[in-house]
């Protein structure tokens, strides 16, 4: 994990010291900071990610989890040109100091030691601090369906998911783990990471008796991993939260619940290893979502090219949250280039097939993962964990009618869906204070309202 920061003027060092500082989680092991083309530029990580000196004393910083993950800063004579990846897997920031000197953090908390103006720079695009340009070839969009037999889709598709993890599990010489929730996405990620290492860890958390730490025991098993299993108690999950939240930089109701089970499993896997693998993006480019069953078969390819130009303020805030809080490196194999560009031919009919979410990924692992764990139907993070409406009650029980009428809708135009949203909100505000404009966070699509 890295974290990148820098500000449009020289003589920033000290500045530049504290947006890191406030960065310190993405990465201890190293931390450089250097005044170049009349600009200052800093970075730090951790050891799975090396910091190339040459590049950033030439005014390059980069926070790079793997091929075709990034976010990036080249310092130019009259700024920063900003650089992210197409679907915004790495993180990254903008905004103008009082004095009007460009500035941008790998995340909020860095961009805050110096500015409350926040822009998210948008996945797949280059900013100069003037112009916003479309980086080459990084569209997401609905593509020409395939017109081959789903025998060999399956295969082909296997074929680039096994080389997207074997290229992520050599990074740092095959030091990685998994996050496994033992629903079908996690454990397509630690069965094809298997033969590449030579001791697995796996890790899950849950409450007692949740639905995803039987069935990760199962995959672990079948698999023969290092599995590790964290039972959480309900006042962990509370006293977690207002460390969830900031890690987050978020008040997202749908997002927070299903980040408090993997802020914690990060936490504990980050005592075993520098990396894990996650399972997020399989959803989106598979049909994951009971939601997609009812829209006609037409409609799908477009609702899952828009879900997943979602991603990257939502699930990959969480998964870059979660693990860098820690600072770990979560690798999202599903979301290499090769799997995305292939998946979106996928027919939308080999997707959803007689009712069975993610058909073809189903076919496409058919003899590597149990049949408990390959065909599971999909459930909520939360919900396959023990969460629930837990979360939900709990707030419902903070929150009273009226406070929610009197504070639903704040004062820069934001209306606040439930009172679970409110009760996250008031952490939030604690936690960040209030903002002008809320427009770089993401809020998911379809969260309940009240």
């Amino acid at each position: 994990m890295s974290g990148i920061a820098g500000i449009a003027h020289a003589g920033k060092t000290e500045l530049v010291n504290k947006m890191l500082d406030r960065l310190s989680h993405r990465g201890s092991d190293w931390r450089e900071i250097y005044e170049v083309e009349g600009t200052t530029i800093g970075a730090l990580g951790s050891k799975i990610q090396e910091l190339d000196l040459k590049d950033l004393s030439k005014g390059l910083a980069q926070d790079q989890a793997s091929a075709g993950h990034f976010a990036q800063a080249q310092a130019r004579a009259d700024g920063f040109e900003l650089q992210r990846d197409r679907l915004g897997v790495r993180p990254l920031y903008y905004g103008w100091t009082s004095d009007g000197a460009f500035c941008f953090a790998s995340e909020v908390k860095g961009l805050l030691a110096v500015t409350r103006d926040i822009h998210e720079l948008p996945p797949g695009h280059s900013f100069d601090g003037k112009t916003l340009t479309p980086l080459a070839n990084a569209e997401i969009s609905v593509q020409p369906e395939l017109n081959e037999s789903a025998e060999t889709i399956a295969r082909e598709l296997r074929k680039r998911l096994e080389a997207s993890v074997a290229e992520r599990a050599r990074i740092g010489n095959g030091d990685v783990g998994s996050w496994l929730s033992g629903g079908l996405d996690s454990s397509v990620m630690v069965a094809l990471a298997r033969p590449h290492v030579s001791k697995l860890h796996t890790f899950a958390a849950g409450m007692d008796g949740a639905p995803d730490l039987e069935f990760a025991r199962v995959a672990a098993d079948f698999l023969k991993t290092e599995h590790h299993e964290r039972v959480v108690q309900p006042e962990e999950m509370f006293s977690a939260l207002s460390d969830v939240i900031y890690a987050l930089e978020s008040f997202d109701a749908w997002l927070i619940r299903s980040s408090v089970m993997n802020y914690l499993v990060a936490k504990a896997a980050a005592d075993y290893v520098p990396a894990v693998f996650s399972g997020e993006g399989g959803d989106e480019l598979f049909a994951g979502y009971d939601y997609l069953k009812s829209l006609p078969l037409a409609d799908l390819p477009s609702e899952l090219v828009d879900i997943t130009n979602r991603l990257h303020n939502t699930a990959l805030q969480r998964v870059d949250r979660c693990s860098s809080a820690f600072g770990t490196v979560a690798h999202v194999g599903f979301l290499d280039d090769g799997v995305v560009d292939y998946a979106f031919q996928i027919p939308a009919s080999l997707k959803l097939r007689n009712g069975v979410e993610k058909w073809i990924l189903r076919e496409a692992m058919k003899g590597v993962l149990p049949d408990s764990v390959l065909w599971r139907p999909k459930a909520k993070f939360w919900q396959g964990a023990g969460v629930e409406d837990f979360l939900a009650r709990h707030a419902e029980g903070q929150i009273s009618d009226a406070d929610f009428k009197r504070e639903r809708n704040l004062p820069n135009g934001v209306q606040l869906n439930t009172k679970e949203e409110l009760f996250y909100y008031r952490i939030f505000r604690e936690r960040f204070g209030e903002f002008d404009d809320l427009s770089w966070m993401g809020r998911t699509k379809g969260s309940p309202v009240a």
